[in-house]
């Protein structure tokens, strides 16, 4: 298994790997080619694939705003999870955070995703009960259940 840092180039395997992880949330503009190239052009150095003789079988993207952290679309094939595989991920996201100088992550994981949240949870992210999470759509998208 290698993890290198992903570039656009790796969209079409990354998207396809999303689609096929049951829990997830996407959507028709930050999702699509632009959208992510768009994400990887501001946050170069903290998303990571995990690959396999160019197989790509795992993915995180992270990002930051200066002041906190932040986790999205983190996803392992199923025949490769289990294996160290998303905590590698993980771990290297998070390492790539800290050396931006950032010093807390957040991520959000739709209550139905119990892998995604049972995974986050080892990883020792703990959930807040304490916030309400709200959101406002400016520009009209399509929603993406997988």
């Amino acid at each position: 298994m290698k993890i290198r840092k992903m570039t656009i180039d790796d969209y079409q395997q990354v998207y396809s790997l999303w689609l096929s992880c049951k829990g997830m949330g996407l959507n028709s503009l930050d999702d699509s080619k632009e959208g992510i190239q768009k994400f990887l052009k501001r946050n170069p150095e903290t998303c990571f694939i995990a690959e396999d003789k160019a197989e790509i079988f795992g993915a995180i993207m992270a990002g930051n705003d200066g002041r906190r952290g932040y986790i999205y679309h983190t996803e392992v094939k199923q025949d490769f999870q289990g294996k160290g595989t998303g905590t590698a991920l993980a771990n290297t996201a998070m390492k790539a955070l800290e050396e931006c100088g950032i010093n807390k992550v957040a991520l959000v994981v739709f209550d139905r995703n119990q892998t995604g949240n049972t995974f986050w949870e080892k990883q020792g992210f703990s959930a807040r009960d304490d916030l309400v999470y709200r959101n406002k759509t400016i520009s009209k998208m399509e929603r993406i259940d997988t």
